[in-house]
């Protein structure tokens, strides 16, 4: 028999997840924090995979949304291959390339390290200040790369390299960081938020991925109606929240979330100081 309590903790973390996966506020930081007050009634085992692969329901949305920039291949009266659709799939796995030799060879080991709310807190905080640096310091330039396509293999792997913090640190925000670091080399908002979804569409099925396999496949039914539950309202949300970014980004910066990165963290600081 299926807890009924659990499917709407599943619904409540799929909300989360599709809400703070996308606005550059760290997913991670959120769902630790839910996790005090919500908590699923699962094994230590199944939550860590969960709180990966509920992230499938996020890419989702982002490959259904962008579907026309991503996807290479158009039939109309003949097949025709967008060739510059390929460039920019091998400019975001050049992206890819220093958080996946990381991730791969120290998953277990920064988990033990860093996956806790003292560095997550700290995380929201730096990175919150340097979203507020950043945007003041861009406030009168005009950005470099407006356009997806004038994004080279050598931005590609800076903007990377600044994802790769997002592996290492919990709390710093896959978003945020790749976000930060586009915008510190010049790319626009625009720009930036867009190469940062499709850059999670490989890191977050190679993550994913990684977390079943170590999971394994014998999920129960309660398990699987969970997860699965979780995924499709992560994608729901996650559809609604992207339209909404792109269309603030346009007319407003990121200090915003900068501010709000600030404040949960400080928030999150001193919940544990207290409970501790």
């Amino acid at each position: 028999m299926i807890n009924i309590i659990e499917i709407l903790k599943a619904i409540l973390f799929g909300i989360v997840e599709g809400i703070t996966e996308w606005l550059p506020i760290s997913s991670t930081g959120h769902m630790i924090l839910l996790n005090e007050f919500v908590t699923l009634d699962v094994s230590p085992e199944f939550w860590e995979m969960f709180l990966v692969v509920i992230q499938l329901g996020a890419i989702l949305a982002v490959v259904i949304l962008f579907w026309n920039k991503i996807f290479p291949f158009r039939f109309h009266e003949k097949p025709v291959i967008q060739k510059d659709i390929f460039v920019l799939w091998f400019k975001i796995l050049v992206a890819c390339i220093p958080a996946a030799v990381i991730g791969l060879a120290f998953d277990d080991v920064l988990d033990a390290l860093f996956y806790n709310p003292w560095c997550v807190s700290i995380a929201l905080i730096v990175f919150g200040i340097a979203f507020i640096v950043i945007e003041n310091r861009n406030r009168n330039m005009k950005p470099k790369i407006r356009e997806l396509n004038q994004i080279t293999y050598q931005t590609a792997l800076m903007i990377g390299v600044f994802q790769l913090l997002a592996a290492v640190f919990p709390g710093t925000s896959r978003s945020g960081a790749t976000i930060v670091g586009a915008l510190m080399i010049g790319v626009s908002r625009t720009v930036a938020a867009e190469f940062t979804f499709f850059l999670a569409i490989p890191v977050m099925l190679g993550a994913s991925l990684l977390k079943i396999v170590k999971f394994g496949f014998n999920f129960t039914g309660e398990e699987a109606v969970i997860l699965l539950v979780g995924m499709a309202v992560a994608f729901i949300v996650s559809v609604i929240v992207i339209r909404f970014l792109m269309g603030y980004i346009k007319k407003h910066d990121f200090k915003v979330f900068g501010w709000y990165r600030i404040v949960l963290g400080a928030a999150v600081l001193l919940y544990f100081a207290l409970a501790g």
